[in-house]
């Protein structure tokens, strides 16, 4: 019996020693998932590495989503698409603290690693850090907070990953930051996300494509398919604020209708205060939307965005439209035909809503047609042509 007990206490020992020989980084290597907050920078969530490390007693969170809001060209750079995001790194209480302080809640997933692959992404992320290393060009669908955490883990797991689909396999990017603006109600951030962003937008993602959102990411890492990439999963902080933004009636589709009522009525009552006042309706709408027009062309070809090229919203929001603003009295035969073409062209475009090669948001079908309708408001003001 005292032989039995000597060798399963040797067994036992050998197994610890084993244990400790194959993973002596003591490290702890976990993905952080940050539920969505209320304000629009903050909707689409936030993922973080944490980096538990028993041999020199520290818990830091390495976070790719910072940058210098002070930078004395930040929104110069912002919107051409060339505003540095950089890796920075905290204590991973700090970190868990700020997001609890906002009611957004935090869920860890400690990963399935061994030691190799627990020192290589250490070293990634510490070379990271450097000042050399330390910056990129953000990209929100890309390369972003969210896709460089996937990245580096990837590339240092044997073998790969293979992350599965998560949402739907022909869901579009437009489609998927569109569930996000619905549900929280953000209607107007909606529309000029929608204006900005062009026929890119409109792809259907692979399902490494879905993985820019940091929820998306989760999921994927708890269904990897090619093995089990998640040994433990933890809520740090629960979500604990509730959607501020309220239901509100003057959404853009409701406030464009109206508008378009409006314009419908004034078309037709035919004494001078009106004609006065149409007069000034048609210039302010010419030149705001050849001014959309001409911000339109900007983010096309004058910024490093992606997604703001290819955008048929410049179809509507004609650039011609801010000269012709400025022509809407005169009776010139060539400024009438404009006139003509704009309100042909117009309507050809509701004709083919549905079979553009991008989707416009529905809510400027009444901007539109108000566009038609003062079209031929000014070529009946202008009678004979010189």
């Amino acid at each position: 019996m005292k032989k039995i007990i000597r060798i399963f206490i040797l067994l036992t020992f050998a197994i610890v020693l084993k244990t400790n020989a194959q993973d002596s980084s003591r490290l702890r290597i976990s993905l952080l998932t940050c539920t969505p907050g209320n304000e629009l920078y903050s909707i689409f969530g936030h993922s973080a590495i944490r980096i538990v490390d028993s041999n020199n007693v520290n818990d830091l969170v390495f976070n790719y989503g910072t940058f210098n809001f002070n930078d004395d060209e930040f929104y110069i750079k912002f919107i051409k698409g060339k505003l540095n995001y950089f890796v920075s790194v905290q204590q991973t209480e700090d970190f868990i603290y700020s997001y609890s302080a906002e009611g957004r809640g935090v869920t860890e997933q400690i990963l399935n690693l061994s030691e190799q692959e627990k020192n290589d992404i250490k070293y990634a992320l510490v070379e990271n850090l450097k000042e050399e290393n330390k910056y990129y060009q953000y990209d929100f669908f890309y390369d972003n907070c969210t896709t460089r955490l996937r990245d580096i883990i990837s590339k240092n797991k044997q073998p790969n990953p293979i992350l599965p689909y998560v949402m739907p396999e022909k869901t579009r990017f437009r489609q998927a930051i569109h569930m996000y603006l619905n549900k929280s109600e953000q209607h107007w951030s909606k529309l000029g996300i929608d204006l900005l962003l062009g026929a890119k937008t409109d792809k259907i993602m692979s399902a490494e494509e879905q993985e820019f959102l940091p929820e998306n990411l989760m999921s994927a890492f708890d269904k990897c398919a090619n093995q089990k990439l998640v040994s433990e999963k933890n809520q740090l902080t629960p979500p604990t604020f509730i959607n501020q933004i309220s239901k509100s009636l003057f959404t853009p589709n409701f406030c464009f209708w109206i508008f378009f009522s409006v314009v419908f009525f004034l078309s037709f009552v035919k004494n001078k205060f009106v004609s006065i006042i149409t007069t000034g309706l048609d210039f302010t709408i010419l030149f705001f939307t050849g001014a959309l027009g001409i911000l339109f062309i900007f983010m096309w070809f004058g910024t490093d965005h992606i997604m703001t090229k290819n955008n048929y919203n410049i179809l509507w929001a004609l650039p011609t439209n801010i000269i012709a603003a400025f022509f809407i009295r005169s009776k010139q035969h060539f400024v009438r035909n404009y006139f003509v073409f704009v309100a042909c062209f117009l309507s050809l475009i509701l004709i083919c809503w549905n079979f553009l090669p991008q989707q416009l948001n529905v809510s400027l079908i009444p901007i539109i047609l108000s566009l038609i309708i003062r079209m031929y408001g000014i070529i009946s003001k202008k009678g004979n042509v010189k």
